[in-house]
């Protein structure tokens, strides 16, 4: 019986042991790969010199993964995807930067620096090289539509997939808004150049934040309070007017981009604010025509979909890069 006793002791002794040393030495382990998998998930900001100019970015994810290229809009920043970042990198490694004029990124002299479409790709291009990102998938949006097609129609081997969020590459997309800005491209004058200003002044910047939104309450203010943090330097007026004036330039090469489509047939993803009066649904429904591979969403928002929708975005993006085997 002693002796029966003493042998139960015996193992309880030693699973009591080695318990403690598994719970000593798993611990840390855990603690360690949590911290880890933390710092590759959170959003780093950081800066990269391109062609000269210091260039903004968030980065988030594991470079290990597919990355996903972000590209903002008029008259924002990386900012606007501040919350999609965070929802993309679990799965993906996540690139937003900020054009020069836009965000932190520099703003160059006018007279140092073209403002154009051509050399805002050619900055995107050179920041792709500085690190390292050989292939990606697209996410286009307002400016970043021309901007990015612009790349994608020259490096067609690079690209993995597009996401167009509200950025055109038809000329039905091309509608009332744009009435004001064609007169500006037909008759360069600071007359005509003077409405437009009102486009980036706070009521214009709320009103393309608010206008076709569901509930305006889920749209923060800080948004135009972080765009006016950079429209109000100096010289950026001029900045986003020559900006506006260099669009013209994209509308020739659309029927080049449509031809991108057609021959090359990107896995395809529209999330699209139906609401919007910038950018209305009418420029969406023609990418139909040229792309086969192609997911189509029109969500009941406005401009900026990211703001009311995001979630439903962002499962949307994630759901069909597994369905296109971009893991």
């Amino acid at each position: 019986m002693k002796t029966q006793i003493k042998s139960s002791l015996l193992r309880i002794t030693i699973i009591a042991i080695l318990s403690l040393t598994v719970f000593a030495f798993s611990k840390p382990t855990e603690k360690i790969t949590a911290s880890i998998e933390k710092e590759m998930y959170q959003t780093s900001h950081k800066n990269v010199k391109v062609h000269g100019v210091n260039i903004f970015y968030r980065e988030a994810g594991d470079k290990r993964k597919p990355t996903i290229l972000l590209l903002h809009g008029y008259p924002t920043s990386s900012h606007m995807f501040r919350n999609l970042i965070t929802d993309l990198s679990v799965r993906y490694h996540v690139l937003a930067p900020d054009y020069p004029g836009f965000g932190r990124s520099d703003q160059p002299k006018i007279k140092d620096f073209e403002y154009t479409f051509d050399n805002m790709s050619n900055i995107v291009e050179g920041f792709l090289k500085e690190l390292k990102v050989k292939k990606y998938s697209l996410y286009l949006m307002d400016y970043g539509a021309p901007i990015g097609f612009r790349i994608a129609a020259k490096h067609p081997k690079r690209i993995e997939s597009l996401i167009i969020q509200n950025g055109n590459a038809y000329d039905e997309g091309l509608k009332d808004f744009w009435i004001p800005i064609k007169k500006y491209w037909n008759d360069y004058t600071v007359e005509n150049g003077k409405p437009l200003e009102g486009f980036h002044s706070p009521d214009g910047l709320k009103w393309q934040y608010t206008h076709g939104v569901g509930d305006v309450s889920k749209i923060s203010p800080d948004n135009w309070n972080i765009d006016l943090q950079h429209l109000t330097r100096e010289e950026n007026n001029e900045i986003q007017l020559a900006m506006f004036y260099d669009y013209r330039t994209n509308v020739p090469l659309y029927p080049e981009w449509q031809q991108y489509f057609r021959e090359h047939q990107p896995p395809t993803l529209i999330v699209w604010g139906k609401n919007d009066y910038i950018f209305p649904a009418d420029g969406a429904h023609p990418y139909k025509k040229d792309l086969k591979n192609l997911e189509f969403h029109l969500l009941d928002t406005g401009h900026f979909a990211l703001e009311e929708k995001g979630d439903e975005i962002a499962n949307y993006i994630l759901n069909f890069l597994q369905k296109n085997n971009i893991k």
